[in-house]
């Protein structure tokens, strides 16, 4: 994704380029031929060459020391990620305990949200654009550093090899190397630079973002639904627009909250369904989630016994099974009537009128009880839906503020108090969905950010900025990190020989060694270590 570049600094070597070596003394007009071929193609562009010129000789003072900052930052990083390859060698030959996936994802600035292999085609478009942002912020900076030491670009060039886009920057060979060394990092490192300060000003943006677009935009009150596909399992119930307000009666504030409270409850359903694990050694405690349902309602019920778990309930009633009690100040903890085991009456209900009740058991996200795990009155039992093998019970209360129902006092704050607020203004409800909850979470796009007057394609705008960002952010701080490392044909083997020539005490034939040395292990480490992160990320 970024230029190739050959370039020795020191008297009597061979000079070895990629670039040309034409020695033009003002911005060169020449006309160029683009490349096409079966892997590669390009299209160069020379029409900013003497913008860029004027613009980096008018502010030159300001721009060297600009990119003298940068000279400081690059070698850092050049430090950071030759010790982090270190770490990495130290992990493929098990030297080291640590963890390997984390050096790697350091190594290349990785994030498996931005490079995942369950790419969309609507990620995939943001991840082009980003990456012709990225690389096009870090030739630029080559091409204003140059400019400001009397160094015109020849011409700038986007291409596409294979399936991989990138910009390079063509400079005069011979005038770099008839720089100083430090003026020539400042040339080098700019684009390094360049790529950290596109990745500080993109976070820095994603975090005033809520106060930018705050005149027109509510953010972090709830998650809003921007799309539910047809094979999502919400589909029928959830609608775009709609806000979800609640999931197992814990409030959800944004998309990653409602990620991860659907992480923890699955969590705690896997552990609560292995064997029951003693507390403190003398009791015995068992998630459940469970209704405080009226004894009248149970009496109505179609009450029956079940044999080895047969259910003979109807399809639009839920099976019910009664929770056993546990209380830290009592010594029993069962129930029993006429001769039978609570627990062993199941009863089959509605689940739309049950979900309307108090809540009992201690399987809930949110803290209910306090040393109980039955807060029912004595007129009333507390009562589990019985969970079927592989799916989780889940209550999700939403809201629909712009629906025409809905009044405008709904549209602009939604009521702490619950689901019950929202079906009295029609503004919602709460169902209850039964499956596998991960994939739920992941088939529906969410937002955190609410338009104030109705919903329309404006309300897809902020989702837009924060995915355009943040995929701006992971690829520059790819390239800023992949340019760092002292590996061949990037601009860390530019920065790598230009730094061991401050070296003064070392001869030349010394330093050659140092340097091929550090490449070779360089790039066969990183070439390790990228294959790895590959073969882990999409098999």
């Amino acid at each position: 994704m970024d230029e190739r570049r050959w370039r020795r600094h020191g008297r009597g070597q061979v000079q070895a380029s990629l670039l040309p070596l034409r020695t033009p003394t003002r911005p060169s007009r020449t006309t160029l031929s683009n490349t096409v071929s079966c892997c590669y193609c390009d299209y160069k562009i020379s029409a900013l060459n003497t913008s860029l010129y004027h613009f980096g000789r008018k502010k030159a003072k300001l721009l060297k020391i600009w990119f003298s900052i940068g000279v400081g930052f690059s070698l850092t990083a050049l430090l950071g990620v030759t010790l982090i390859l270190v770490w990495e060698l130290g992990n493929i030959l098990h030297l080291f305990h640590g963890s390997s996936d984390l050096s790697s994802s350091l190594l290349f600035g990785f994030s498996p949200q931005v490079y995942g292999s369950r790419l969309s085609v609507a990620d995939a478009g943001y991840l082009l654009l980003s990456t012709l942002i990225s690389v096009s912020v870090h030739e630029f900076g080559h091409s204003i550093a140059a400019a400001s030491e009397g160094i015109p670009t020849e011409y700038i060039a986007i291409f596409l090899a294979v399936l991989f886009p990138g910009a390079v920057v063509a400079l005069n060979y011979e005038l770099l190397e008839e720089l100083q060394p430090f003026t020539a990092l400042r040339v080098y490192c700019a684009g390094v630079w360049h790529n950290a300060v596109c990745c500080a000003v993109c976070a820095l943006l994603l975090f005033l973002l809520p106060l930018i677009l705050s005149p027109f935009y509510i953010h972090g009150e709830s998650p809003m639904v921007l799309d539910v596909p047809s094979t999502s399992p919400l589909s029928g119930y959830l609608s775009p627009g709609d806000a979800i307000v609640s999931l197992d009666g814990k409030r959800i504030h944004n998309d990653q909250e409602w990620m991860e409270t659907t992480a923890l409850i699955d969590e705690w359903t896997l552990q609560s369904s292995n064997l029951s694990k003693s507390f403190e050694g003398l009791a015995i405690v068992h998630q459940m989630k469970g209704y405080c349902v009226p004894t009248s309602v149970i009496e109505e019920s179609n009450e029956m016994l079940f044999i080895e778990n047969q259910s003979a309930c109807p399809d639009d009633l839920t099976e019910f099974v009664a929770v056993q009690c546990f209380n830290s100040s009592k010594s029993d903890n069962v129930n029993i009537e006429d001769g039978i085991s609570q627990r062993q009456r199941r009863h089959c209900l509605n689940a739309k009128d049950v979900v309307k009740l108090n809540k009992c058991g201690d399987g809930w996200v949110t803290e209910i009880t306090k040393g109980s795990s039955c807060l029912c009155s004595q007129e009333e039992y507390c009562l589990n839906p019985v969970p079927l093998p592989g799916s989780i019970w889940v209550e999700i209360t939403f809201a629909s503020p712009y629906s025409p129902e809905c009044p405008q006092l709904g549209r602009n704050s939604f009521p702490a108090s619950g689901a019950s607020d929202f079906s009295e203004h029609k503004c919602g409800g709460t169902f209850v969905f039964v499956g596998d909850l991960i994939s739920m979470a992941h088939s529906v796009r969410l937002t955190a950010y609410q338009p104030r007057w109705g919903f329309s394609f404006s309300a897809r705008l902020p989702n837009i900025l924060e995915k355009s960002l943040m995929y701006t952010f992971h690829v520059s701080l790819t390239l800023a990190l992949l340019n760092s490392l002292p590996v061949y044909f990037l601009d860390g083997e530019s920065i790598l020989e230009v730094a061991l020539c401050h070296f003064t005490s070392v001869s030349p034939r010394r330093r050659a060694k140092v340097m091929r040395a550090c490449l070779l292990g360089g790039t066969l480490i990183s070439t390790l270590s990228f294959m790895r992160i590959f073969f882990i990320s999409f098999w």
